[in-house]
């Protein structure tokens, strides 16, 4: 029997309507556009404004554009796994509200929580659950209302962050496409420079936590740069190394859109040329779970059946990592 790979059939995303502007930052917080664009690479990213619409909502709407793409039957769906850091709620899972929501009726469902690796740590739970002959399709959606945790008030975090969400249907392949191979990581050190305090087991919510505004992420930017560069790169040079892959190998570059400088670190260290990184944060900002599915669903049609793709990711907690996909399909 050939050996059964988890492969990417599929792609689809979303992003809301609202584009927030460095422009418009500047009459909010003590900033201006050059000074954003020069730190981050960010020219805009886009806002879901109104407060009845949930992080659910982007995860449906990216899964329906997938499905309409692909002309899928949602009842063939086995799994949906939703990467997001802003959960609907807590304990009800969004991913369930989701798979009922897009017509998956025979699947199950559950959250997955690693800040910005998680679109990377659900492609490696997807491969599992592939690889194992168990399911045959598993919906992957990297989807994140940032503004709803987000302090506009801090230039620190409110010029980085935007809301999207980004939709990958993984099912077995046989022909030596797909998932290769996956270095991931992680370190507790981290909750202490990226983080909400409020609002879990920890520090539940008061009247007091509120009005300390603990309800928003913060961050030690130095700190989580450093981090972020060092460990991204580490892990794309892990990935080829084990992998026996040279920068000519390597078609594409998929690395975490926080920071056009991370990035631009990333390709260094692999010694990969401008054009093979995949770049798209000038127009969506960091959304978090859904940057590496929306780097996908911006190019997919630029990608061709047998591409070698290395993802990077670096989130909070700390958690990172690499992965090494052949791509599928012609779109």
């Amino acid at each position: 029997m050939a050996k059964i790979n988890a492969a990417i059939t599929a792609v689809g995303k979303y992003v809301p309507d609202y584009v927030l502007t460095n422009k418009e930052l500047e009459s909010i917080v003590d900033t201006n556009d050059e000074w954003i664009t020069t730190r981050t690479g960010i020219k805009e990213r886009r806002i879901l404004k109104d407060k009845d619409k949930p992080t659910s909502y982007l995860a449906i709407k990216a899964a329906e554009n997938l499905i309409q793409k692909k002309g899928l039957d949602p009842k063939e769906i086995d799994l949906v796994l939703v990467g997001t850091a802003t959960p609907d709620m807590n304990v009800a899972s969004t991913a369930v509200y989701v798979a009922t929501q897009i017509g998956a009726v025979n699947a199950f469902g559950y959250d997955l929580q690693a800040a910005c690796s998680s679109f990377l740590y659900a492609m490696s739970t997807a491969a599992a659950y592939i690889e194992s002959g168990r399911y045959k399709k598993v919906l992957i959606i990297g989807a994140d209302k940032m503004s709803s945790i987000i302090d506009y008030e801090d230039r620190a975090t409110c010029i980085i962050f935007g809301d999207g969400a980004g939709a990958a249907l993984f099912e077995p392949n046989e022909e030596g496409l797909g998932l290769q191979d996956e270095y991931l990581r992680s370190d507790g050190i981290g909750r202490e420079f990226l983080k909400m305090e409020a609002g879990g087991s920890l520090n539940p919510a008061t009247h007091e936590t509120v009005d300390n505004k603990q309800h928003y992420i913060r961050q030690e930017g130095r700190t989580v740069f450093k981090y972020a560069v060092s460990n991204m790169a580490d892990a794309a040079v892990k990935i080829l190394e084990r992998n026996n892959l040279s920068k000519q190998d390597v078609d594409w570059l998929a690395a975490h859109q926080a920071n056009t400088r991370i990035i631009e670190a990333t390709a260094n260290r692999i010694e990969l040329d401008k054009e093979k990184v995949m770049m798209n944060i000038q127009y969506y900002g960091n959304t978090t779970s859904g940057t590496l599915p929306l780097l996908l669903a911006d190019y997919e049609k630029q990608l061709k059946k047998g591409d070698n793709i290395v993802f990077a990711a670096f989130g909070g907690g700390f958690t990172w990592g690499a992965t090494y996909l052949k791509w599928a399909y012609n779109s």
